[in-house]
């Protein structure tokens, strides 16, 4: 790279391709230059089904004018990703929800689905239901599309295709056990955001195909449509029934060959074992979804729904609470994992966020969990987040390939971003500004690479979120898989909904923000459709006293919330500034007053 070929000599290039060479291209033109003379170099980069495609294409935009080609393109991005523009005292975290975020989100695991590190284009359940969640704000349709593509590969029995190829159709069939659950989670926060109830009633056909055996982790098949269809309600709908009906003796959800963690795919391979992270998203989406079959008349499945949350929750209470945060899972045989008891995986994060997030986890355990977070798993000086530690090594059982990662790489023990960015959204639900802001910058790709060093030791895109970053010596600070990772979108979301508290809710915009004690506030603007919205946030108070301590939560008395639009002060309800969507212009000033409500210490037992 420090001696370009093509810059060092005139001769043409070797002009080769093929596998196994390395994954550049090197294009070269030769233009000499008189003095203050310019000249413009257009590259052409494409790709069709043939030789004869690609000579036509090349043929047209020899023919176009490509400053208005490229003016277009800009436009194109400008109106898809400025919906939200925010003006915070943190650059980098403006310059990451400004369009970064959303960018690798929908060119990459939305359109492409594909990048080095992972080059199927396959949808992945699971995987585009959590990004499409984030385009609810400004490109609902395409989140309403994919909910509606997702559903399509559900057979009917209740599963779904863990992942497909969207040409064939052809896809896994496996025992992994939550994909089901995103669909309903998915849909009920789709709604919630442009208020767009009629979803529920597009019907769509199920697939078919072999069974899997119980000692089966997966087939790869190309499977039939099938003669029935139903109401996305109803595949969201048997989608939970299902659930309900894989519970293990302790009461939680079965875990079978991996939850949202695929790599723990011999935990529960037997059918015994069982998930507590799992439970709380159950619980979670029940509490969303359960409306919508009220509406529908549903009664004796929302009270099926209802009353299995319910056990579930105590479920969790009694049997998954470690006395200073909470079991991520257990063996076929039994035995916990994410116990203090473990030599490995002792304390894992997801579980302890979900907690939080689910509104079921008791209170007080579940900020006594997330202090556990901060403790064991957040390593500001390595500016990583943890997964879980300590990473699988030696252990005797078996938890899957995911110890077939050495220590500290991707899900065993290092950071897996996605993990780390529901962590900041539970930090916002727990009212604490500063530890979900100081998470965020910790985990901001910018902040990574601000000098040589750093860059030296992060090796990786510092404009996009890589889905690991390495916590072992001598990789410690290493970013790993980039681009392809459904962090991004989460990151979005914690940084826009959670810590700057705008959100969409139907006809409605919501402003309810969770941000840092030293922070004076932050400027935004917001358009939704015709409307449009210019945002001021100023903070003042105590903002001295709110001090950032290792095992506190602090918590912010936001009573003094007061709200101007256009001039004309508006009625503020439990701290959410609530404007409407009536397609005009407006200015809203939002100012403030903190307060200290409490200051929790969290000590060990």
């Amino acid at each position: 790279m420090n001696a370009p070929a093509a810059l060092l000599r005139d001769s043409s290039l070797s002009g080769s391709i093929g596998a196994g060479q390395d994954p550049c291209t090197a294009q070269q033109s030769i233009v000499e230059l008189e003095p203050d003379e310019s000249v413009e170099v257009v590259i052409l980069l494409g790709q069709c089904a043939s030789v004869g495609k690609a000579r036509d294409l090349i043929e047209q935009y020899r023919h176009e004018d490509l400053d208005q080609v490229l003016a277009d393109v800009t436009q194109h991005w400008d109106t898809l990703l400025g919906a939200v523009q925010v003006k915070t005292p943190d650059r980098a975290m403006d310059i990451m929800l400004n369009g970064w975020l959303l960018y690798q989100t929908v060119a990459c695991r939305m359109w492409a689905r594909s990048a080095f590190y992972q080059a199927s284009g396959a949808y992945g359940f699971r995987d585009q239901l959590q990004d499409g969640m984030s385009m609810t704000f400004r490109r609902p349709d395409m989140t309403r599309a994919h909910i509606l593509r997702a559903a399509s590969r559900q057979f009917v029995e209740g599963d779904v295709q863990h992942w497909w190829l969207p040409h064939t159709g052809q896809g896994v069939r496996t025992h992994i056990s939550d994909d089901r659950v995103w669909l309903a989670y998915a849909t009920a926060t789709y709604i919630e955001t442009p208020g767009d109830v009629s979803i529920l009633d597009e019907k769509i056909a199920f697939i078919e195909g072999p069974l899997l055996a119980a000692d089966q982790h997966d087939a790869y098949f190309h499977p039939t449509e099938s003669d029935e269809s139903a109401t996305l309600f109803e595949h969201c709908a048997r989608g939970s029934d299902q659930c309900l009906e894989l519970t293990g003796e302790n009461g939680l959800p079965l875990m079978g060959t991996g939850d949202w963690n695929d790599g723990m795919n011999r935990v529960g391979e037997g059918g015994q074992g069982e998930s507590v992270w799992l439970g709380w998203l159950l619980i979670r989406t029940i509490n969303l979804f359960s409306p919508m079959a009220q509406i529908r008349d549903e009664d004796e499945r929302v009270q099926n729904w209802v009353t299995h949350a319910s056990k579930v929750r105590e479920a969790i209470e009694e049997k998954a609470w470690d006395g200073e945060w909470y079991r991520r899972a257990n063996f076929d045989d039994g035995s916990w994992l994410g116990s203090k008891d473990n030599d490995e995986c002792r304390i894992d994060s997801i579980v302890q966020s979900w907690a939080v997030l689910s509104e079921a986890g008791e209170p007080e355990r579940a900020a006594k969990a997330m202090a556990s977070v901060e403790q064991y798993l957040i390593q500001p000086e390595s500016k990583l987040a943890l997964l879980f530690t300590p990473p699988f090594d030696k252990t005797s059982h078996d938890p899957g390939y995911i110890k077939g990662y050495p220590p500290g790489l991707r899900e065993n023990g290092g950071q897996y971003s996605h993990a780390a960015m529901w962590a900041i959204l539970a930090y916002t639900k727990l009212g604490d500004g500063n530890k979900a802001s100081d998470l965020f910058n910790l985990l901001n790709p910018i902040n990574h690479a601000l000098n040589a060093e750093d860059t030296e030791r992060y090796k990786v895109e510092p404009y996009v979120v890589a889905a690991d970053v390495y916590s072992v010596a001598p990789h410690t600070g290493r970013g790993g898989w980039t681009w392809y990772t459904g962090s991004a979108g989460w990151m979005y979301r914690a940084g826009m909904e959670g810590i700057l508290g705008i959100h969409r809710e139907g006809k409605e915009l919501t402003i309810q923000p969770c941000i840092p004690s030293d922070w004076p506030g932050f400027e935004a603007s917001v358009k939704i459709d015709k409307t449009e919205y210019f945002i001021s946030v100023k903070q003042v108070g105590d903002q001295t006293q709110l001090l950032k301590k290792k095992n506190t939560l602090e918590r912010a008395d936001r009573s003094g919330v007061r709200a101007v639009v256009d001039g004309m002060d508006i009625q503020i309800t439990k701290n959410i500034v609530r404007v409407p969507l009536d397609g005009g212009a407006h200015r809203l000033n939002i100012h403030l007053s903190n307060k200290i409500k409490s200051v929790v210490k969290i000590q060990s037992d």
